[in-house]
């Protein structure tokens, strides 16, 4: 009776769970909650979540305890690209592929006669001992998988590993199951973003769906830092991280209103013409200017905002400091290092060198101090988010 008691309470902590998922509104925070969700219900250390795009599965997020406190740049590993064939090869591949689950004690101890084995590159890569694993297939309500998740080393109560048992895998599963819907709806979400953007990418040559992905990415990495140096509520944090990285994405939607003569010119602008393309700021804010979610609060702020400086000099107001939002303070920053280290139809790429130099001499004159310190202590992060989204 007792047991029965438990798991009607899991069961209702899991909908509950799912509820609030649905309210997440990027698709990586959502990824992020439901690895840590699925972790914190079995006790697991570490745990990956893979995609579906076409025959492959992409890995899509990872988290790992282990590693994160010997690491202090792990979240690099969160931009880890690479993909697996929808196929029996691997765990996760006959996973995506048959539509089982696969409750695996010591992945290091499979039987040679099954189909699938274990890549251990990434234990040799981050010296990490991979053994129970709880692989589950993520699917629609329609039944089609969508990707995968694993989840991976259960601990008992001493933090030492141990199997996965039958009610971590029914947990899991069902879990898992309306965490899918959710995943779908973020997807969908992501697609509407990039479509918004593409259309402004079709007026301005020098704007990419590479460059706001890595702006919008950029952005979360040295929010995140930052935000846990001042001591930040961890809720906090994952909230302004949801919303922040596809504000950011959507920093320079404004351009929409700018002419194509202006947009498209491959030389210097005049003054007369680099006057009009700033008001791309006022423009941005107006398109949120229907304030119904905290999103478009945040993007208005972005939008009129990230071409301000600390010292006062930036437009198109002038603000001076923290009157300056915090979003629009951090994708300054995120910009200005992505389009100087980026070569574009009107200028060649500078050197990495010549780019942190500059970064460093505009700290407390272009950028916020504080934030410039974060994106310097987060660099193996913002290199691992530039070699994810090349152009």
């Amino acid at each position: 009776m007792n047991n029965d008691i438990a798991n009607i309470d899991k069961v209702t902590e899991l909908l509950s769970i799912t509820e609030k998922l649905n309210h997440i509104k990027d698709l990586d925070s959502l990824l992020d909650n439901i690895l840590f969700n699925a972790r914190l219900f079995t006790n697991a250390d570490a745990g990956s979540i893979y995609l579906k795009d076409g025959e492959n599965l992409i890995f899509s997020y990872t988290q790992n305890e282990t590693v994160a406190k010997r690491d202090k740049s792990h979240n690099r590993m969160i931009y880890s690209s690479f993909k697996v064939p929808m196929n029996t090869s691997s765990i996760a591949g006959y996973v995506g592929s048959t539509g089982e689950p696969l409750n695996i004690d010591d992945v290091y101890e499979i039987d040679t006669s099954l189909p699938y084995q274990f890549n251990k590159k990434f234990d040799v890569i981050s010296d990490y001992r991979t053994k129970s694993v709880l692989t589950i297939p993520l699917r629609t309500s329609r039944q089609e998988i969508i990707g995968v998740m694993q989840i991976i080393n259960a601990k008992d109560k001493d933090e030492q590993v141990i199997p996965f048992d039958e009610n971590d895998k029914l947990f899991v599963s069902f879990f898992a199951n309306n965490a899918s819907i959710a995943i779908e709806r973020a997807k969908m979400t992501r697609e509407i973003i990039l479509r918004m953007i593409r259309m402004a990418e079709l007026r301005d040559p020098k704007e990419t769906g590479h460059h706001v992905n890595r702006v919008g990415t950029y952005a979360i990495e040295i929010y995140q830092h930052y935000a846990e140096k001042k001591g930040f509520d961890k809720n906090e944090i994952k909230k302004y991280k949801d919303i922040l990285r596809i504000a950011a994405m959507l920093h320079d939607v404004g351009k929409v209103a700018i002419s194509d003569t202006i947009l498209k010119k491959p030389g210097k602008l005049t003054d007369e013409e680099y006057n009009v393309m700033k008001t791309h700021t006022l423009s941005g804010e107006q398109l949120f200017d229907d304030k119904v979610s905290e999103l478009d609060v945040i993007s208005s702020e972005i939008a009129i905002s990230h071409h301000e400086k600390w010292d006062g000099t930036g437009y198109p107001k002038g603000l001076k400091g923290e009157e300056t939002s915090l979003g629009g303070r951090i994708v300054a920053i995120a910009d200005v290092f992505d389009a100087l280290i980026s070569t574009r139809v009107y200028k060649d790429a500078w050197t990495e060198e010549d780019v942190l130099l500059y970064m460093k001499e505009q700290a407390g004159k272009q950028f916020d101090p504080e934030l410039i310190d974060s994106f310097f202590s987060i660099l193996d992060v913002i290199n691992a988010i530039r070699n994810k989204y090349r152009e």
